[in-house]
């Protein structure tokens, strides 16, 4: 039903018990069942995920083939207003162009490799700020994609890269700026040694997440070296998420972030 921001079977749930056609526990039943979507037998959407956890729910494109990425795509955004869509391909993009009329807005973020879908005249409530910051320009796609993550999830975004441990001169600036717009989380993207965040973690006040990248030469294994610096930090209120989980730490940071009064 237009103009009610609402899933059509939801307004339909809502309206049959102001009527008094079904009981209170028989709402709730059906409610729980709208939680999950069926779509074409090859994904399962979790549309009130949002309500449940605070997290929306995400089309993870990666490995899926382009019809089944717009269709759950576009479930999600005709039933919540938007959708995010992470690691998509060319062909995908493609395809979600083709499934969206002029009422959505399609942004693209070539460099988080990200999709924001939105309905015109959609607004994210806004409330929390989160910094990110990225070690080494390589290490921006996985930064991109936390600060998408976070803004999405309503939070406020400052950003400022390449201010890894080879020019640490270049870190303390933005971090400062950070601190004094209010942040109430910082999530560290550096890929390499993975030395950044522990660093960033002992000069301020507020939880730091880290991420490791993929990016660093051989002994690195592809992120396994940062990963462990991280988890052998010294600093005792650094989190750290999986190697390139730009995604999860921007979660992990606006859920902090949203808490704060």
């Amino acid at each position: 039903m237009k103009g009610t921001g609402l899933p059509v079977d939801l307004n339909s749930i809502l309206k049959k018990l102001l009527r008094g056609e079904i009981s209170l526990e028989e709402a709730e039943r059906q409610l729980s069942a709208l939680n999950i979507r069926r779509i074409k037998d090859l994904a399962r959407i979790d549309l009130n995920r949002v309500c449940r956890t605070g997290v929306p729910e995400v089309v993870f494109a990666e490995g899926k083939d382009p019809e089944t990425v717009a269709e759950a795509a576009a479930a999600l955004a005709e039933s919540n207003g938007y959708s995010l869509i992470t690691r998509v391909n060319r062909a995908q993009i493609a395809r979600i162009k083709k499934k969206f009329g002029r009422d959505f807005e399609i942004e693209i973020n070539n460099r988080a490799r990200a999709v924001l879908i939105r309905r015109k005249g959609h607004v994210f409530p806004e409330q929390g700020k989160v910094g990110i910051l990225a070690a080494g320009t390589a290490d921006v796609p996985v930064a991109e994609e936390a600060a998408l993550s976070a803004r999405v999830m309503g939070c406020k975004v400052f950003k400022a890269y390449d201010v890894g441990v080879a020019g640490i001169h270049r870190l303390f600036e933005p971090l400062e700026r950070m601190i004094n717009e209010g942040v109430s989380a910082i999530v560290v993207v550096a890929g390499m040694e993975g030395t950044l965040p522990s660093i960033v973690s002992g000069l301020v006040d507020v939880p730091v997440i880290g991420v490791p990248t993929s990016i660093g030469y051989g002994v690195g294994l592809k992120g396994i070296g940062a990963l462990v610096t991280m988890l052998q930090s010294c600093s005792p209120k650094l989190a750290v998420v999986n190697i390139d989980n730009g995604f999860g730490a921007g979660v992990f940071a606006a859920s902090i972030a949203r808490r704060v009064k």
